[in-house]
């Protein structure tokens, strides 16, 4: 017990007054940790600076309770290397742009001074959350990745249906379905691409996608038995919640636990050790390691505890 409570956990996520409570998976990871009587700081990415070789971190430690009216009480801000942590979690949501990169950088110098980072911040950096799917090609549907209008048209002709979106994007933010004869088609690719200038992803309809885009989350490559059905809203083709989408907990399939068996060596390999994938029908979409969602969903649909699963296995994988 005494081990426990010396643990020191740094959470580099968004402004913890920003979170809503009672959706936020890294909040959940703040109760699992308190239960085990850790101490919890948070950060921004603002407050990670480097002098030489020596990652600095201006922190805030909190107390947490799950009270949405009430969630957290400053203890007071410090400043310290990344050693005064046992390991760091990096949970910051996206947009991945430059200065999640340059995190992921900085968080490298923590791993040098012997503080683990989960998920590992090379990894975080190394896998688009959209491209990272295509290396497991016998789970992904029919796809192209191009900044050719005329190969995205052609793929247009060839399956009629099809999904277009940014390699970047986050929350069905820019996805449209095009389908056959739509007038909008080229006015699409054009802004999607910028003119032929940026590459984007287009994906064949699934037309499974009314019965949900399911999230599954792994801990070390292992599936989690129940995933999160987000339904989209009528007239959407997107499931996303933050697009409006509805959740319900499911049992996984054969095909899903098949899904996972693919991918679960690949991301233990890259210290990818808590993921969300996202499977529309039998097809994997997008495999998620920034800052994936839905334990608050699942935890009070099944009476599971996702968040203290995966501390527990961070115990034993820190030791």
């Amino acid at each position: 017990m005494e081990a426990e409570l010396a643990r020191h956990l740094g959470i580099v996520m968004d402004p913890i007054e920003s979170i809503n409570p009672k959706k936020d998976s890294t909040f959940a990871m703040m109760l699992a940790a308190a239960k085990r009587g850790w101490r919890i700081s948070v950060m921004t990415l603002g407050d990670l600076s480097l002098n030489k070789d020596v990652l600095e971190l201006n922190y805030q430690t909190i107390t947490v309770k799950d009270d949405p009216k009430d969630y957290f009480q400053s203890a007071g801000f410090s400043k310290g290397d990344a050693t005064v942590f046992d390991l760091i979690l990096m949970r910051k949501d996206p947009p991945f742009d430059m200065a999640f990169v340059y995190a992921t950088y900085l968080l490298d110098f923590a791993e040098r001074a012997g503080t683990p980072v989960f998920n590992r911040p090379s990894s975080i950096r190394d896998c688009n959350e959209k491209l990272f799917a295509l290396q497991f090609p016998n789970c992904v549907p029919e796809v192209i990745v191009t900044s050719n209008p005329e190969e995205l048209r052609a793929f247009h002709d060839d399956y009629q249906d099809i999904i277009l979106k940014p390699l970047d994007g986050m929350g069905g933010q820019s996805i449209f379905r095009v389908k056959t004869k739509d007038t909008n088609r080229n006015v699409i690719i054009e802004t999607l691409t910028e003119m032929g200038t940026r590459k984007i992803m287009a994906q064949r309809f699934i037309p499974e996608i009314k019965e949900g885009d399911t999230r599954i989350l792994l801990i070390n490559g292992e599936p989690v038995p129940h995933g999160l059905a987000r339904i989209p809203s009528a007239g959407e083709t997107r499931g996303n919640l933050a697009a409006g989408g509805s959740g319900v907990a499911r049992t996984l399939t054969d095909r899903d636990r098949w899904i996972c068996n693919e991918v679960g060596p690949t991301l233990r390999e890259k210290g990818l050790l808590f993921v969300g994938i996202d499977v529309i029908g039998d097809y994997l979409t997008e495999i998620n390691v920034t800052c994936p969602t839905c334990i608050r969903e699942l935890d009070t649909s099944e009476g599971l505890d996702i968040a203290g699963d995966y501390l527990d296995h961070l115990e034993r994988q820190i030791g």
